[in-house]
């Protein structure tokens, strides 16, 4: 299979199959916990009885749902923010690995937690296993932006939201109550974490390391080369490998980066503060309120089933998902997080317009129904995908480690604060709720379009070039159109 002159080889793909279990993880321990609320809520309910004697207050019980569903977004923080610990220390591989063990433990207490009467063992289980889902989102965009070659990254990182939005369709497939969403299997729903962990501790010992972190990490210049060799199923990978050793070489000028260093350096300050508004354009997008609380969204747009509009938004998700990983790589990353961000700010505005009308048009609806769908589709073109790959692409492997760390941090941070305040904004804005989010995706289109700069076909070394160039140019240089859209448009001012 050939893809613009590089070949997809088997290695290569089972070593990003692999990797991308990580990335359905954490899509399925997203999704997983809304289906099932009214009966763990009755479990919380029972057990605090059997316990107490009484009922329990419904404060308390809004107080642990709030903290099962938020717990795991505090485990994200942490764990995004422990990333760099763990790859240059043992390596990309070996982290993914050793993380399998976090994702083993979260099976462990969740799937027990009816069985030992235990609410405190399911929060517990929902912080270790975003522990688990942050060191994934560093870990895998991390391993796949380095064993693709140029012309495939696009289209490879976009496998890690794929894998990402199969994860959180499978939770609400598997959420219904006629399969595991009722009151028996509900442990089986939230322990099966166990699965796809196991399947991951299978395979990845038959996945190389990364090339880049054995020749620049490690210096194991042989290694690379062999295993170079069998992912791009060719004897001659002296470009690659030419690539590699010049990053090398830039990366002794530069010391090891460390997170203060990111924000002090003028070297990097412009692409780490690309990667966080780019994580931010993710997570503020609204995108989480949609899929947070779509049921009930759906509910009061008067669906009569409510799960099945959610499971279709979850089928749109994944297949704009598809599109976008065919055409990340002919239209490229800009303009395809432009695209996405007007595409989602014109749907919400539909959508507040249609949530607004309901009660005078129940028509209406429809209408908002296919607000959210737009909404969902135009989400996964690029501000879905992109935040994630592209922080790999705008560093070079000194820094990469440390502002993958920073990304990550800033995306769980964000995703906290709208899982935590979603619902109390929208008693307090009802059906204009989304006007909010209209203002945010415009900031962020703004952004896009002068400050962030192409990455399509370019080497890590070039796009880290384009950024020093940056940082040193005068303002008095002119700059030809084509340069400055490959920069951003205003990036070298």
């Amino acid at each position: 299979m050939e893809s613009g002159g590089k070949q997809v080889t088997f290695q290569l793909m089972m070593a990003v199959g692999a990797a991308v279990i990580g990335s359905l993880q954490f899509g399925y321990n997203t999704g997983v916990i809304n289906a099932p609320q009214k009966i763990i809520e009755t479990f919380y309910n029972e057990t605090w009885y059997d316990r107490y004697n009484e009922t329990i207050s419904e404060t308390t019980l809004t107080t642990l749902w709030s903290l099962s569903v938020a717990i795991f977004s505090v485990g994200g923080i942490f764990g995004s923010f422990s990333v760099g610990l763990f790859v240059n220390r043992f390596g990309r591989r070996n982290s993914m690995l050793m993380a399998n063990v976090l994702a083993l433990l979260a099976a462990v207490l969740m799937g027990f937690s009816k069985l030992a009467a235990s609410w405190e063992m399911l929060i517990i289980g929902r912080f270790v296993v975003g522990l688990y889902s942050g060191l994934s989102t560093g870990f895998v965009p991390m391993y796949v932006g380095e064993i693709a070659p140029t012309a495939l990254r696009g289209a490879l990182g976009t496998l890690h939201q794929l894998g990402i939005v199969i994860g959180i369709l499978m939770a609400q497939i598997f959420g219904m109550e006629a399969i595991m969403g009722n009151a028996s299997l509900w442990p089986i729903l939230l322990g099966f974490t166990f699965i796809p962990a196991v399947v991951q501790i299978i395979t990845l010992p038959f996945c190389p390391e990364s090339p880049r972190f054995l020749l620049i990490n490690r210096n194991e210049e042989n290694k690379a080369k062999s295993v170079l060799k069998k992912l791009r199923g060719t004897t001659d990978v002296s470009a690659d490998m030419q690539e590699m050793k010049e990053e090398s070489r830039q990366m002794m000028r530069e010391k090891k980066v460390t997170i203060p260093e990111l924000f002090r350096s003028p070297l990097y300050r412009q692409p780490i503060l690309i990667a966080i508004v780019l994580q931010l354009s993710q997570q503020l997008s609204g995108i989480n309120a949609v899929f947070y609380y779509s049921t009930s969204i759906f509910e009061k747009a008067g669906v009569a089933q409510p799960v099945y509009a959610t499971i279709g938004a979850g089928v749109v998700n994944t297949a704009f998902t598809v599109v976008s990983l065919f055409v990340v790589e002919r239209a490229g990353r800009r303009t395809l997080h432009m695209v996405g961000l007007m595409g989602m700010a014109g749907s919400a505005i539909l959508m507040t317009i249609a949530l607004a009308l309901l009660d005078n048009l129940p028509w209406m609806s429809y209408v908002s129904i296919v607000a959210i769908f737009g909404f969902v589709a135009f989400f996964e073109i690029g501000p879905g995908p992109i935040p994630w790959f592209i922080v790999a692409e705008l560093f070079s492997q000194g820094p990469r480690p440390a502002a993958f760390a920073v990304a990550g941090f800033s995306n769980w941070t964000a995703n906290f604060i709208v899982g935590m305040c979603f619902q109390y904004v929208l008693q307090l804005c009802g059906p204009y709720v989304f006007v909010i989010f209209t203002v945010l995706l415009v900031i962020f289109f703004i952004f896009t379009y002068f400050k962030v700069p192409e990455t399509k076909g370019r080497t890590f070394d070039e796009i880290s070039a384009g950024f020093r160039q940056g940082a040193g140019s005068s303002p008095a240089e002119k700059h030809s159109p084509e340069e400055l859209n490959s920069l951003g448009a205003d990036s070298q001012l």
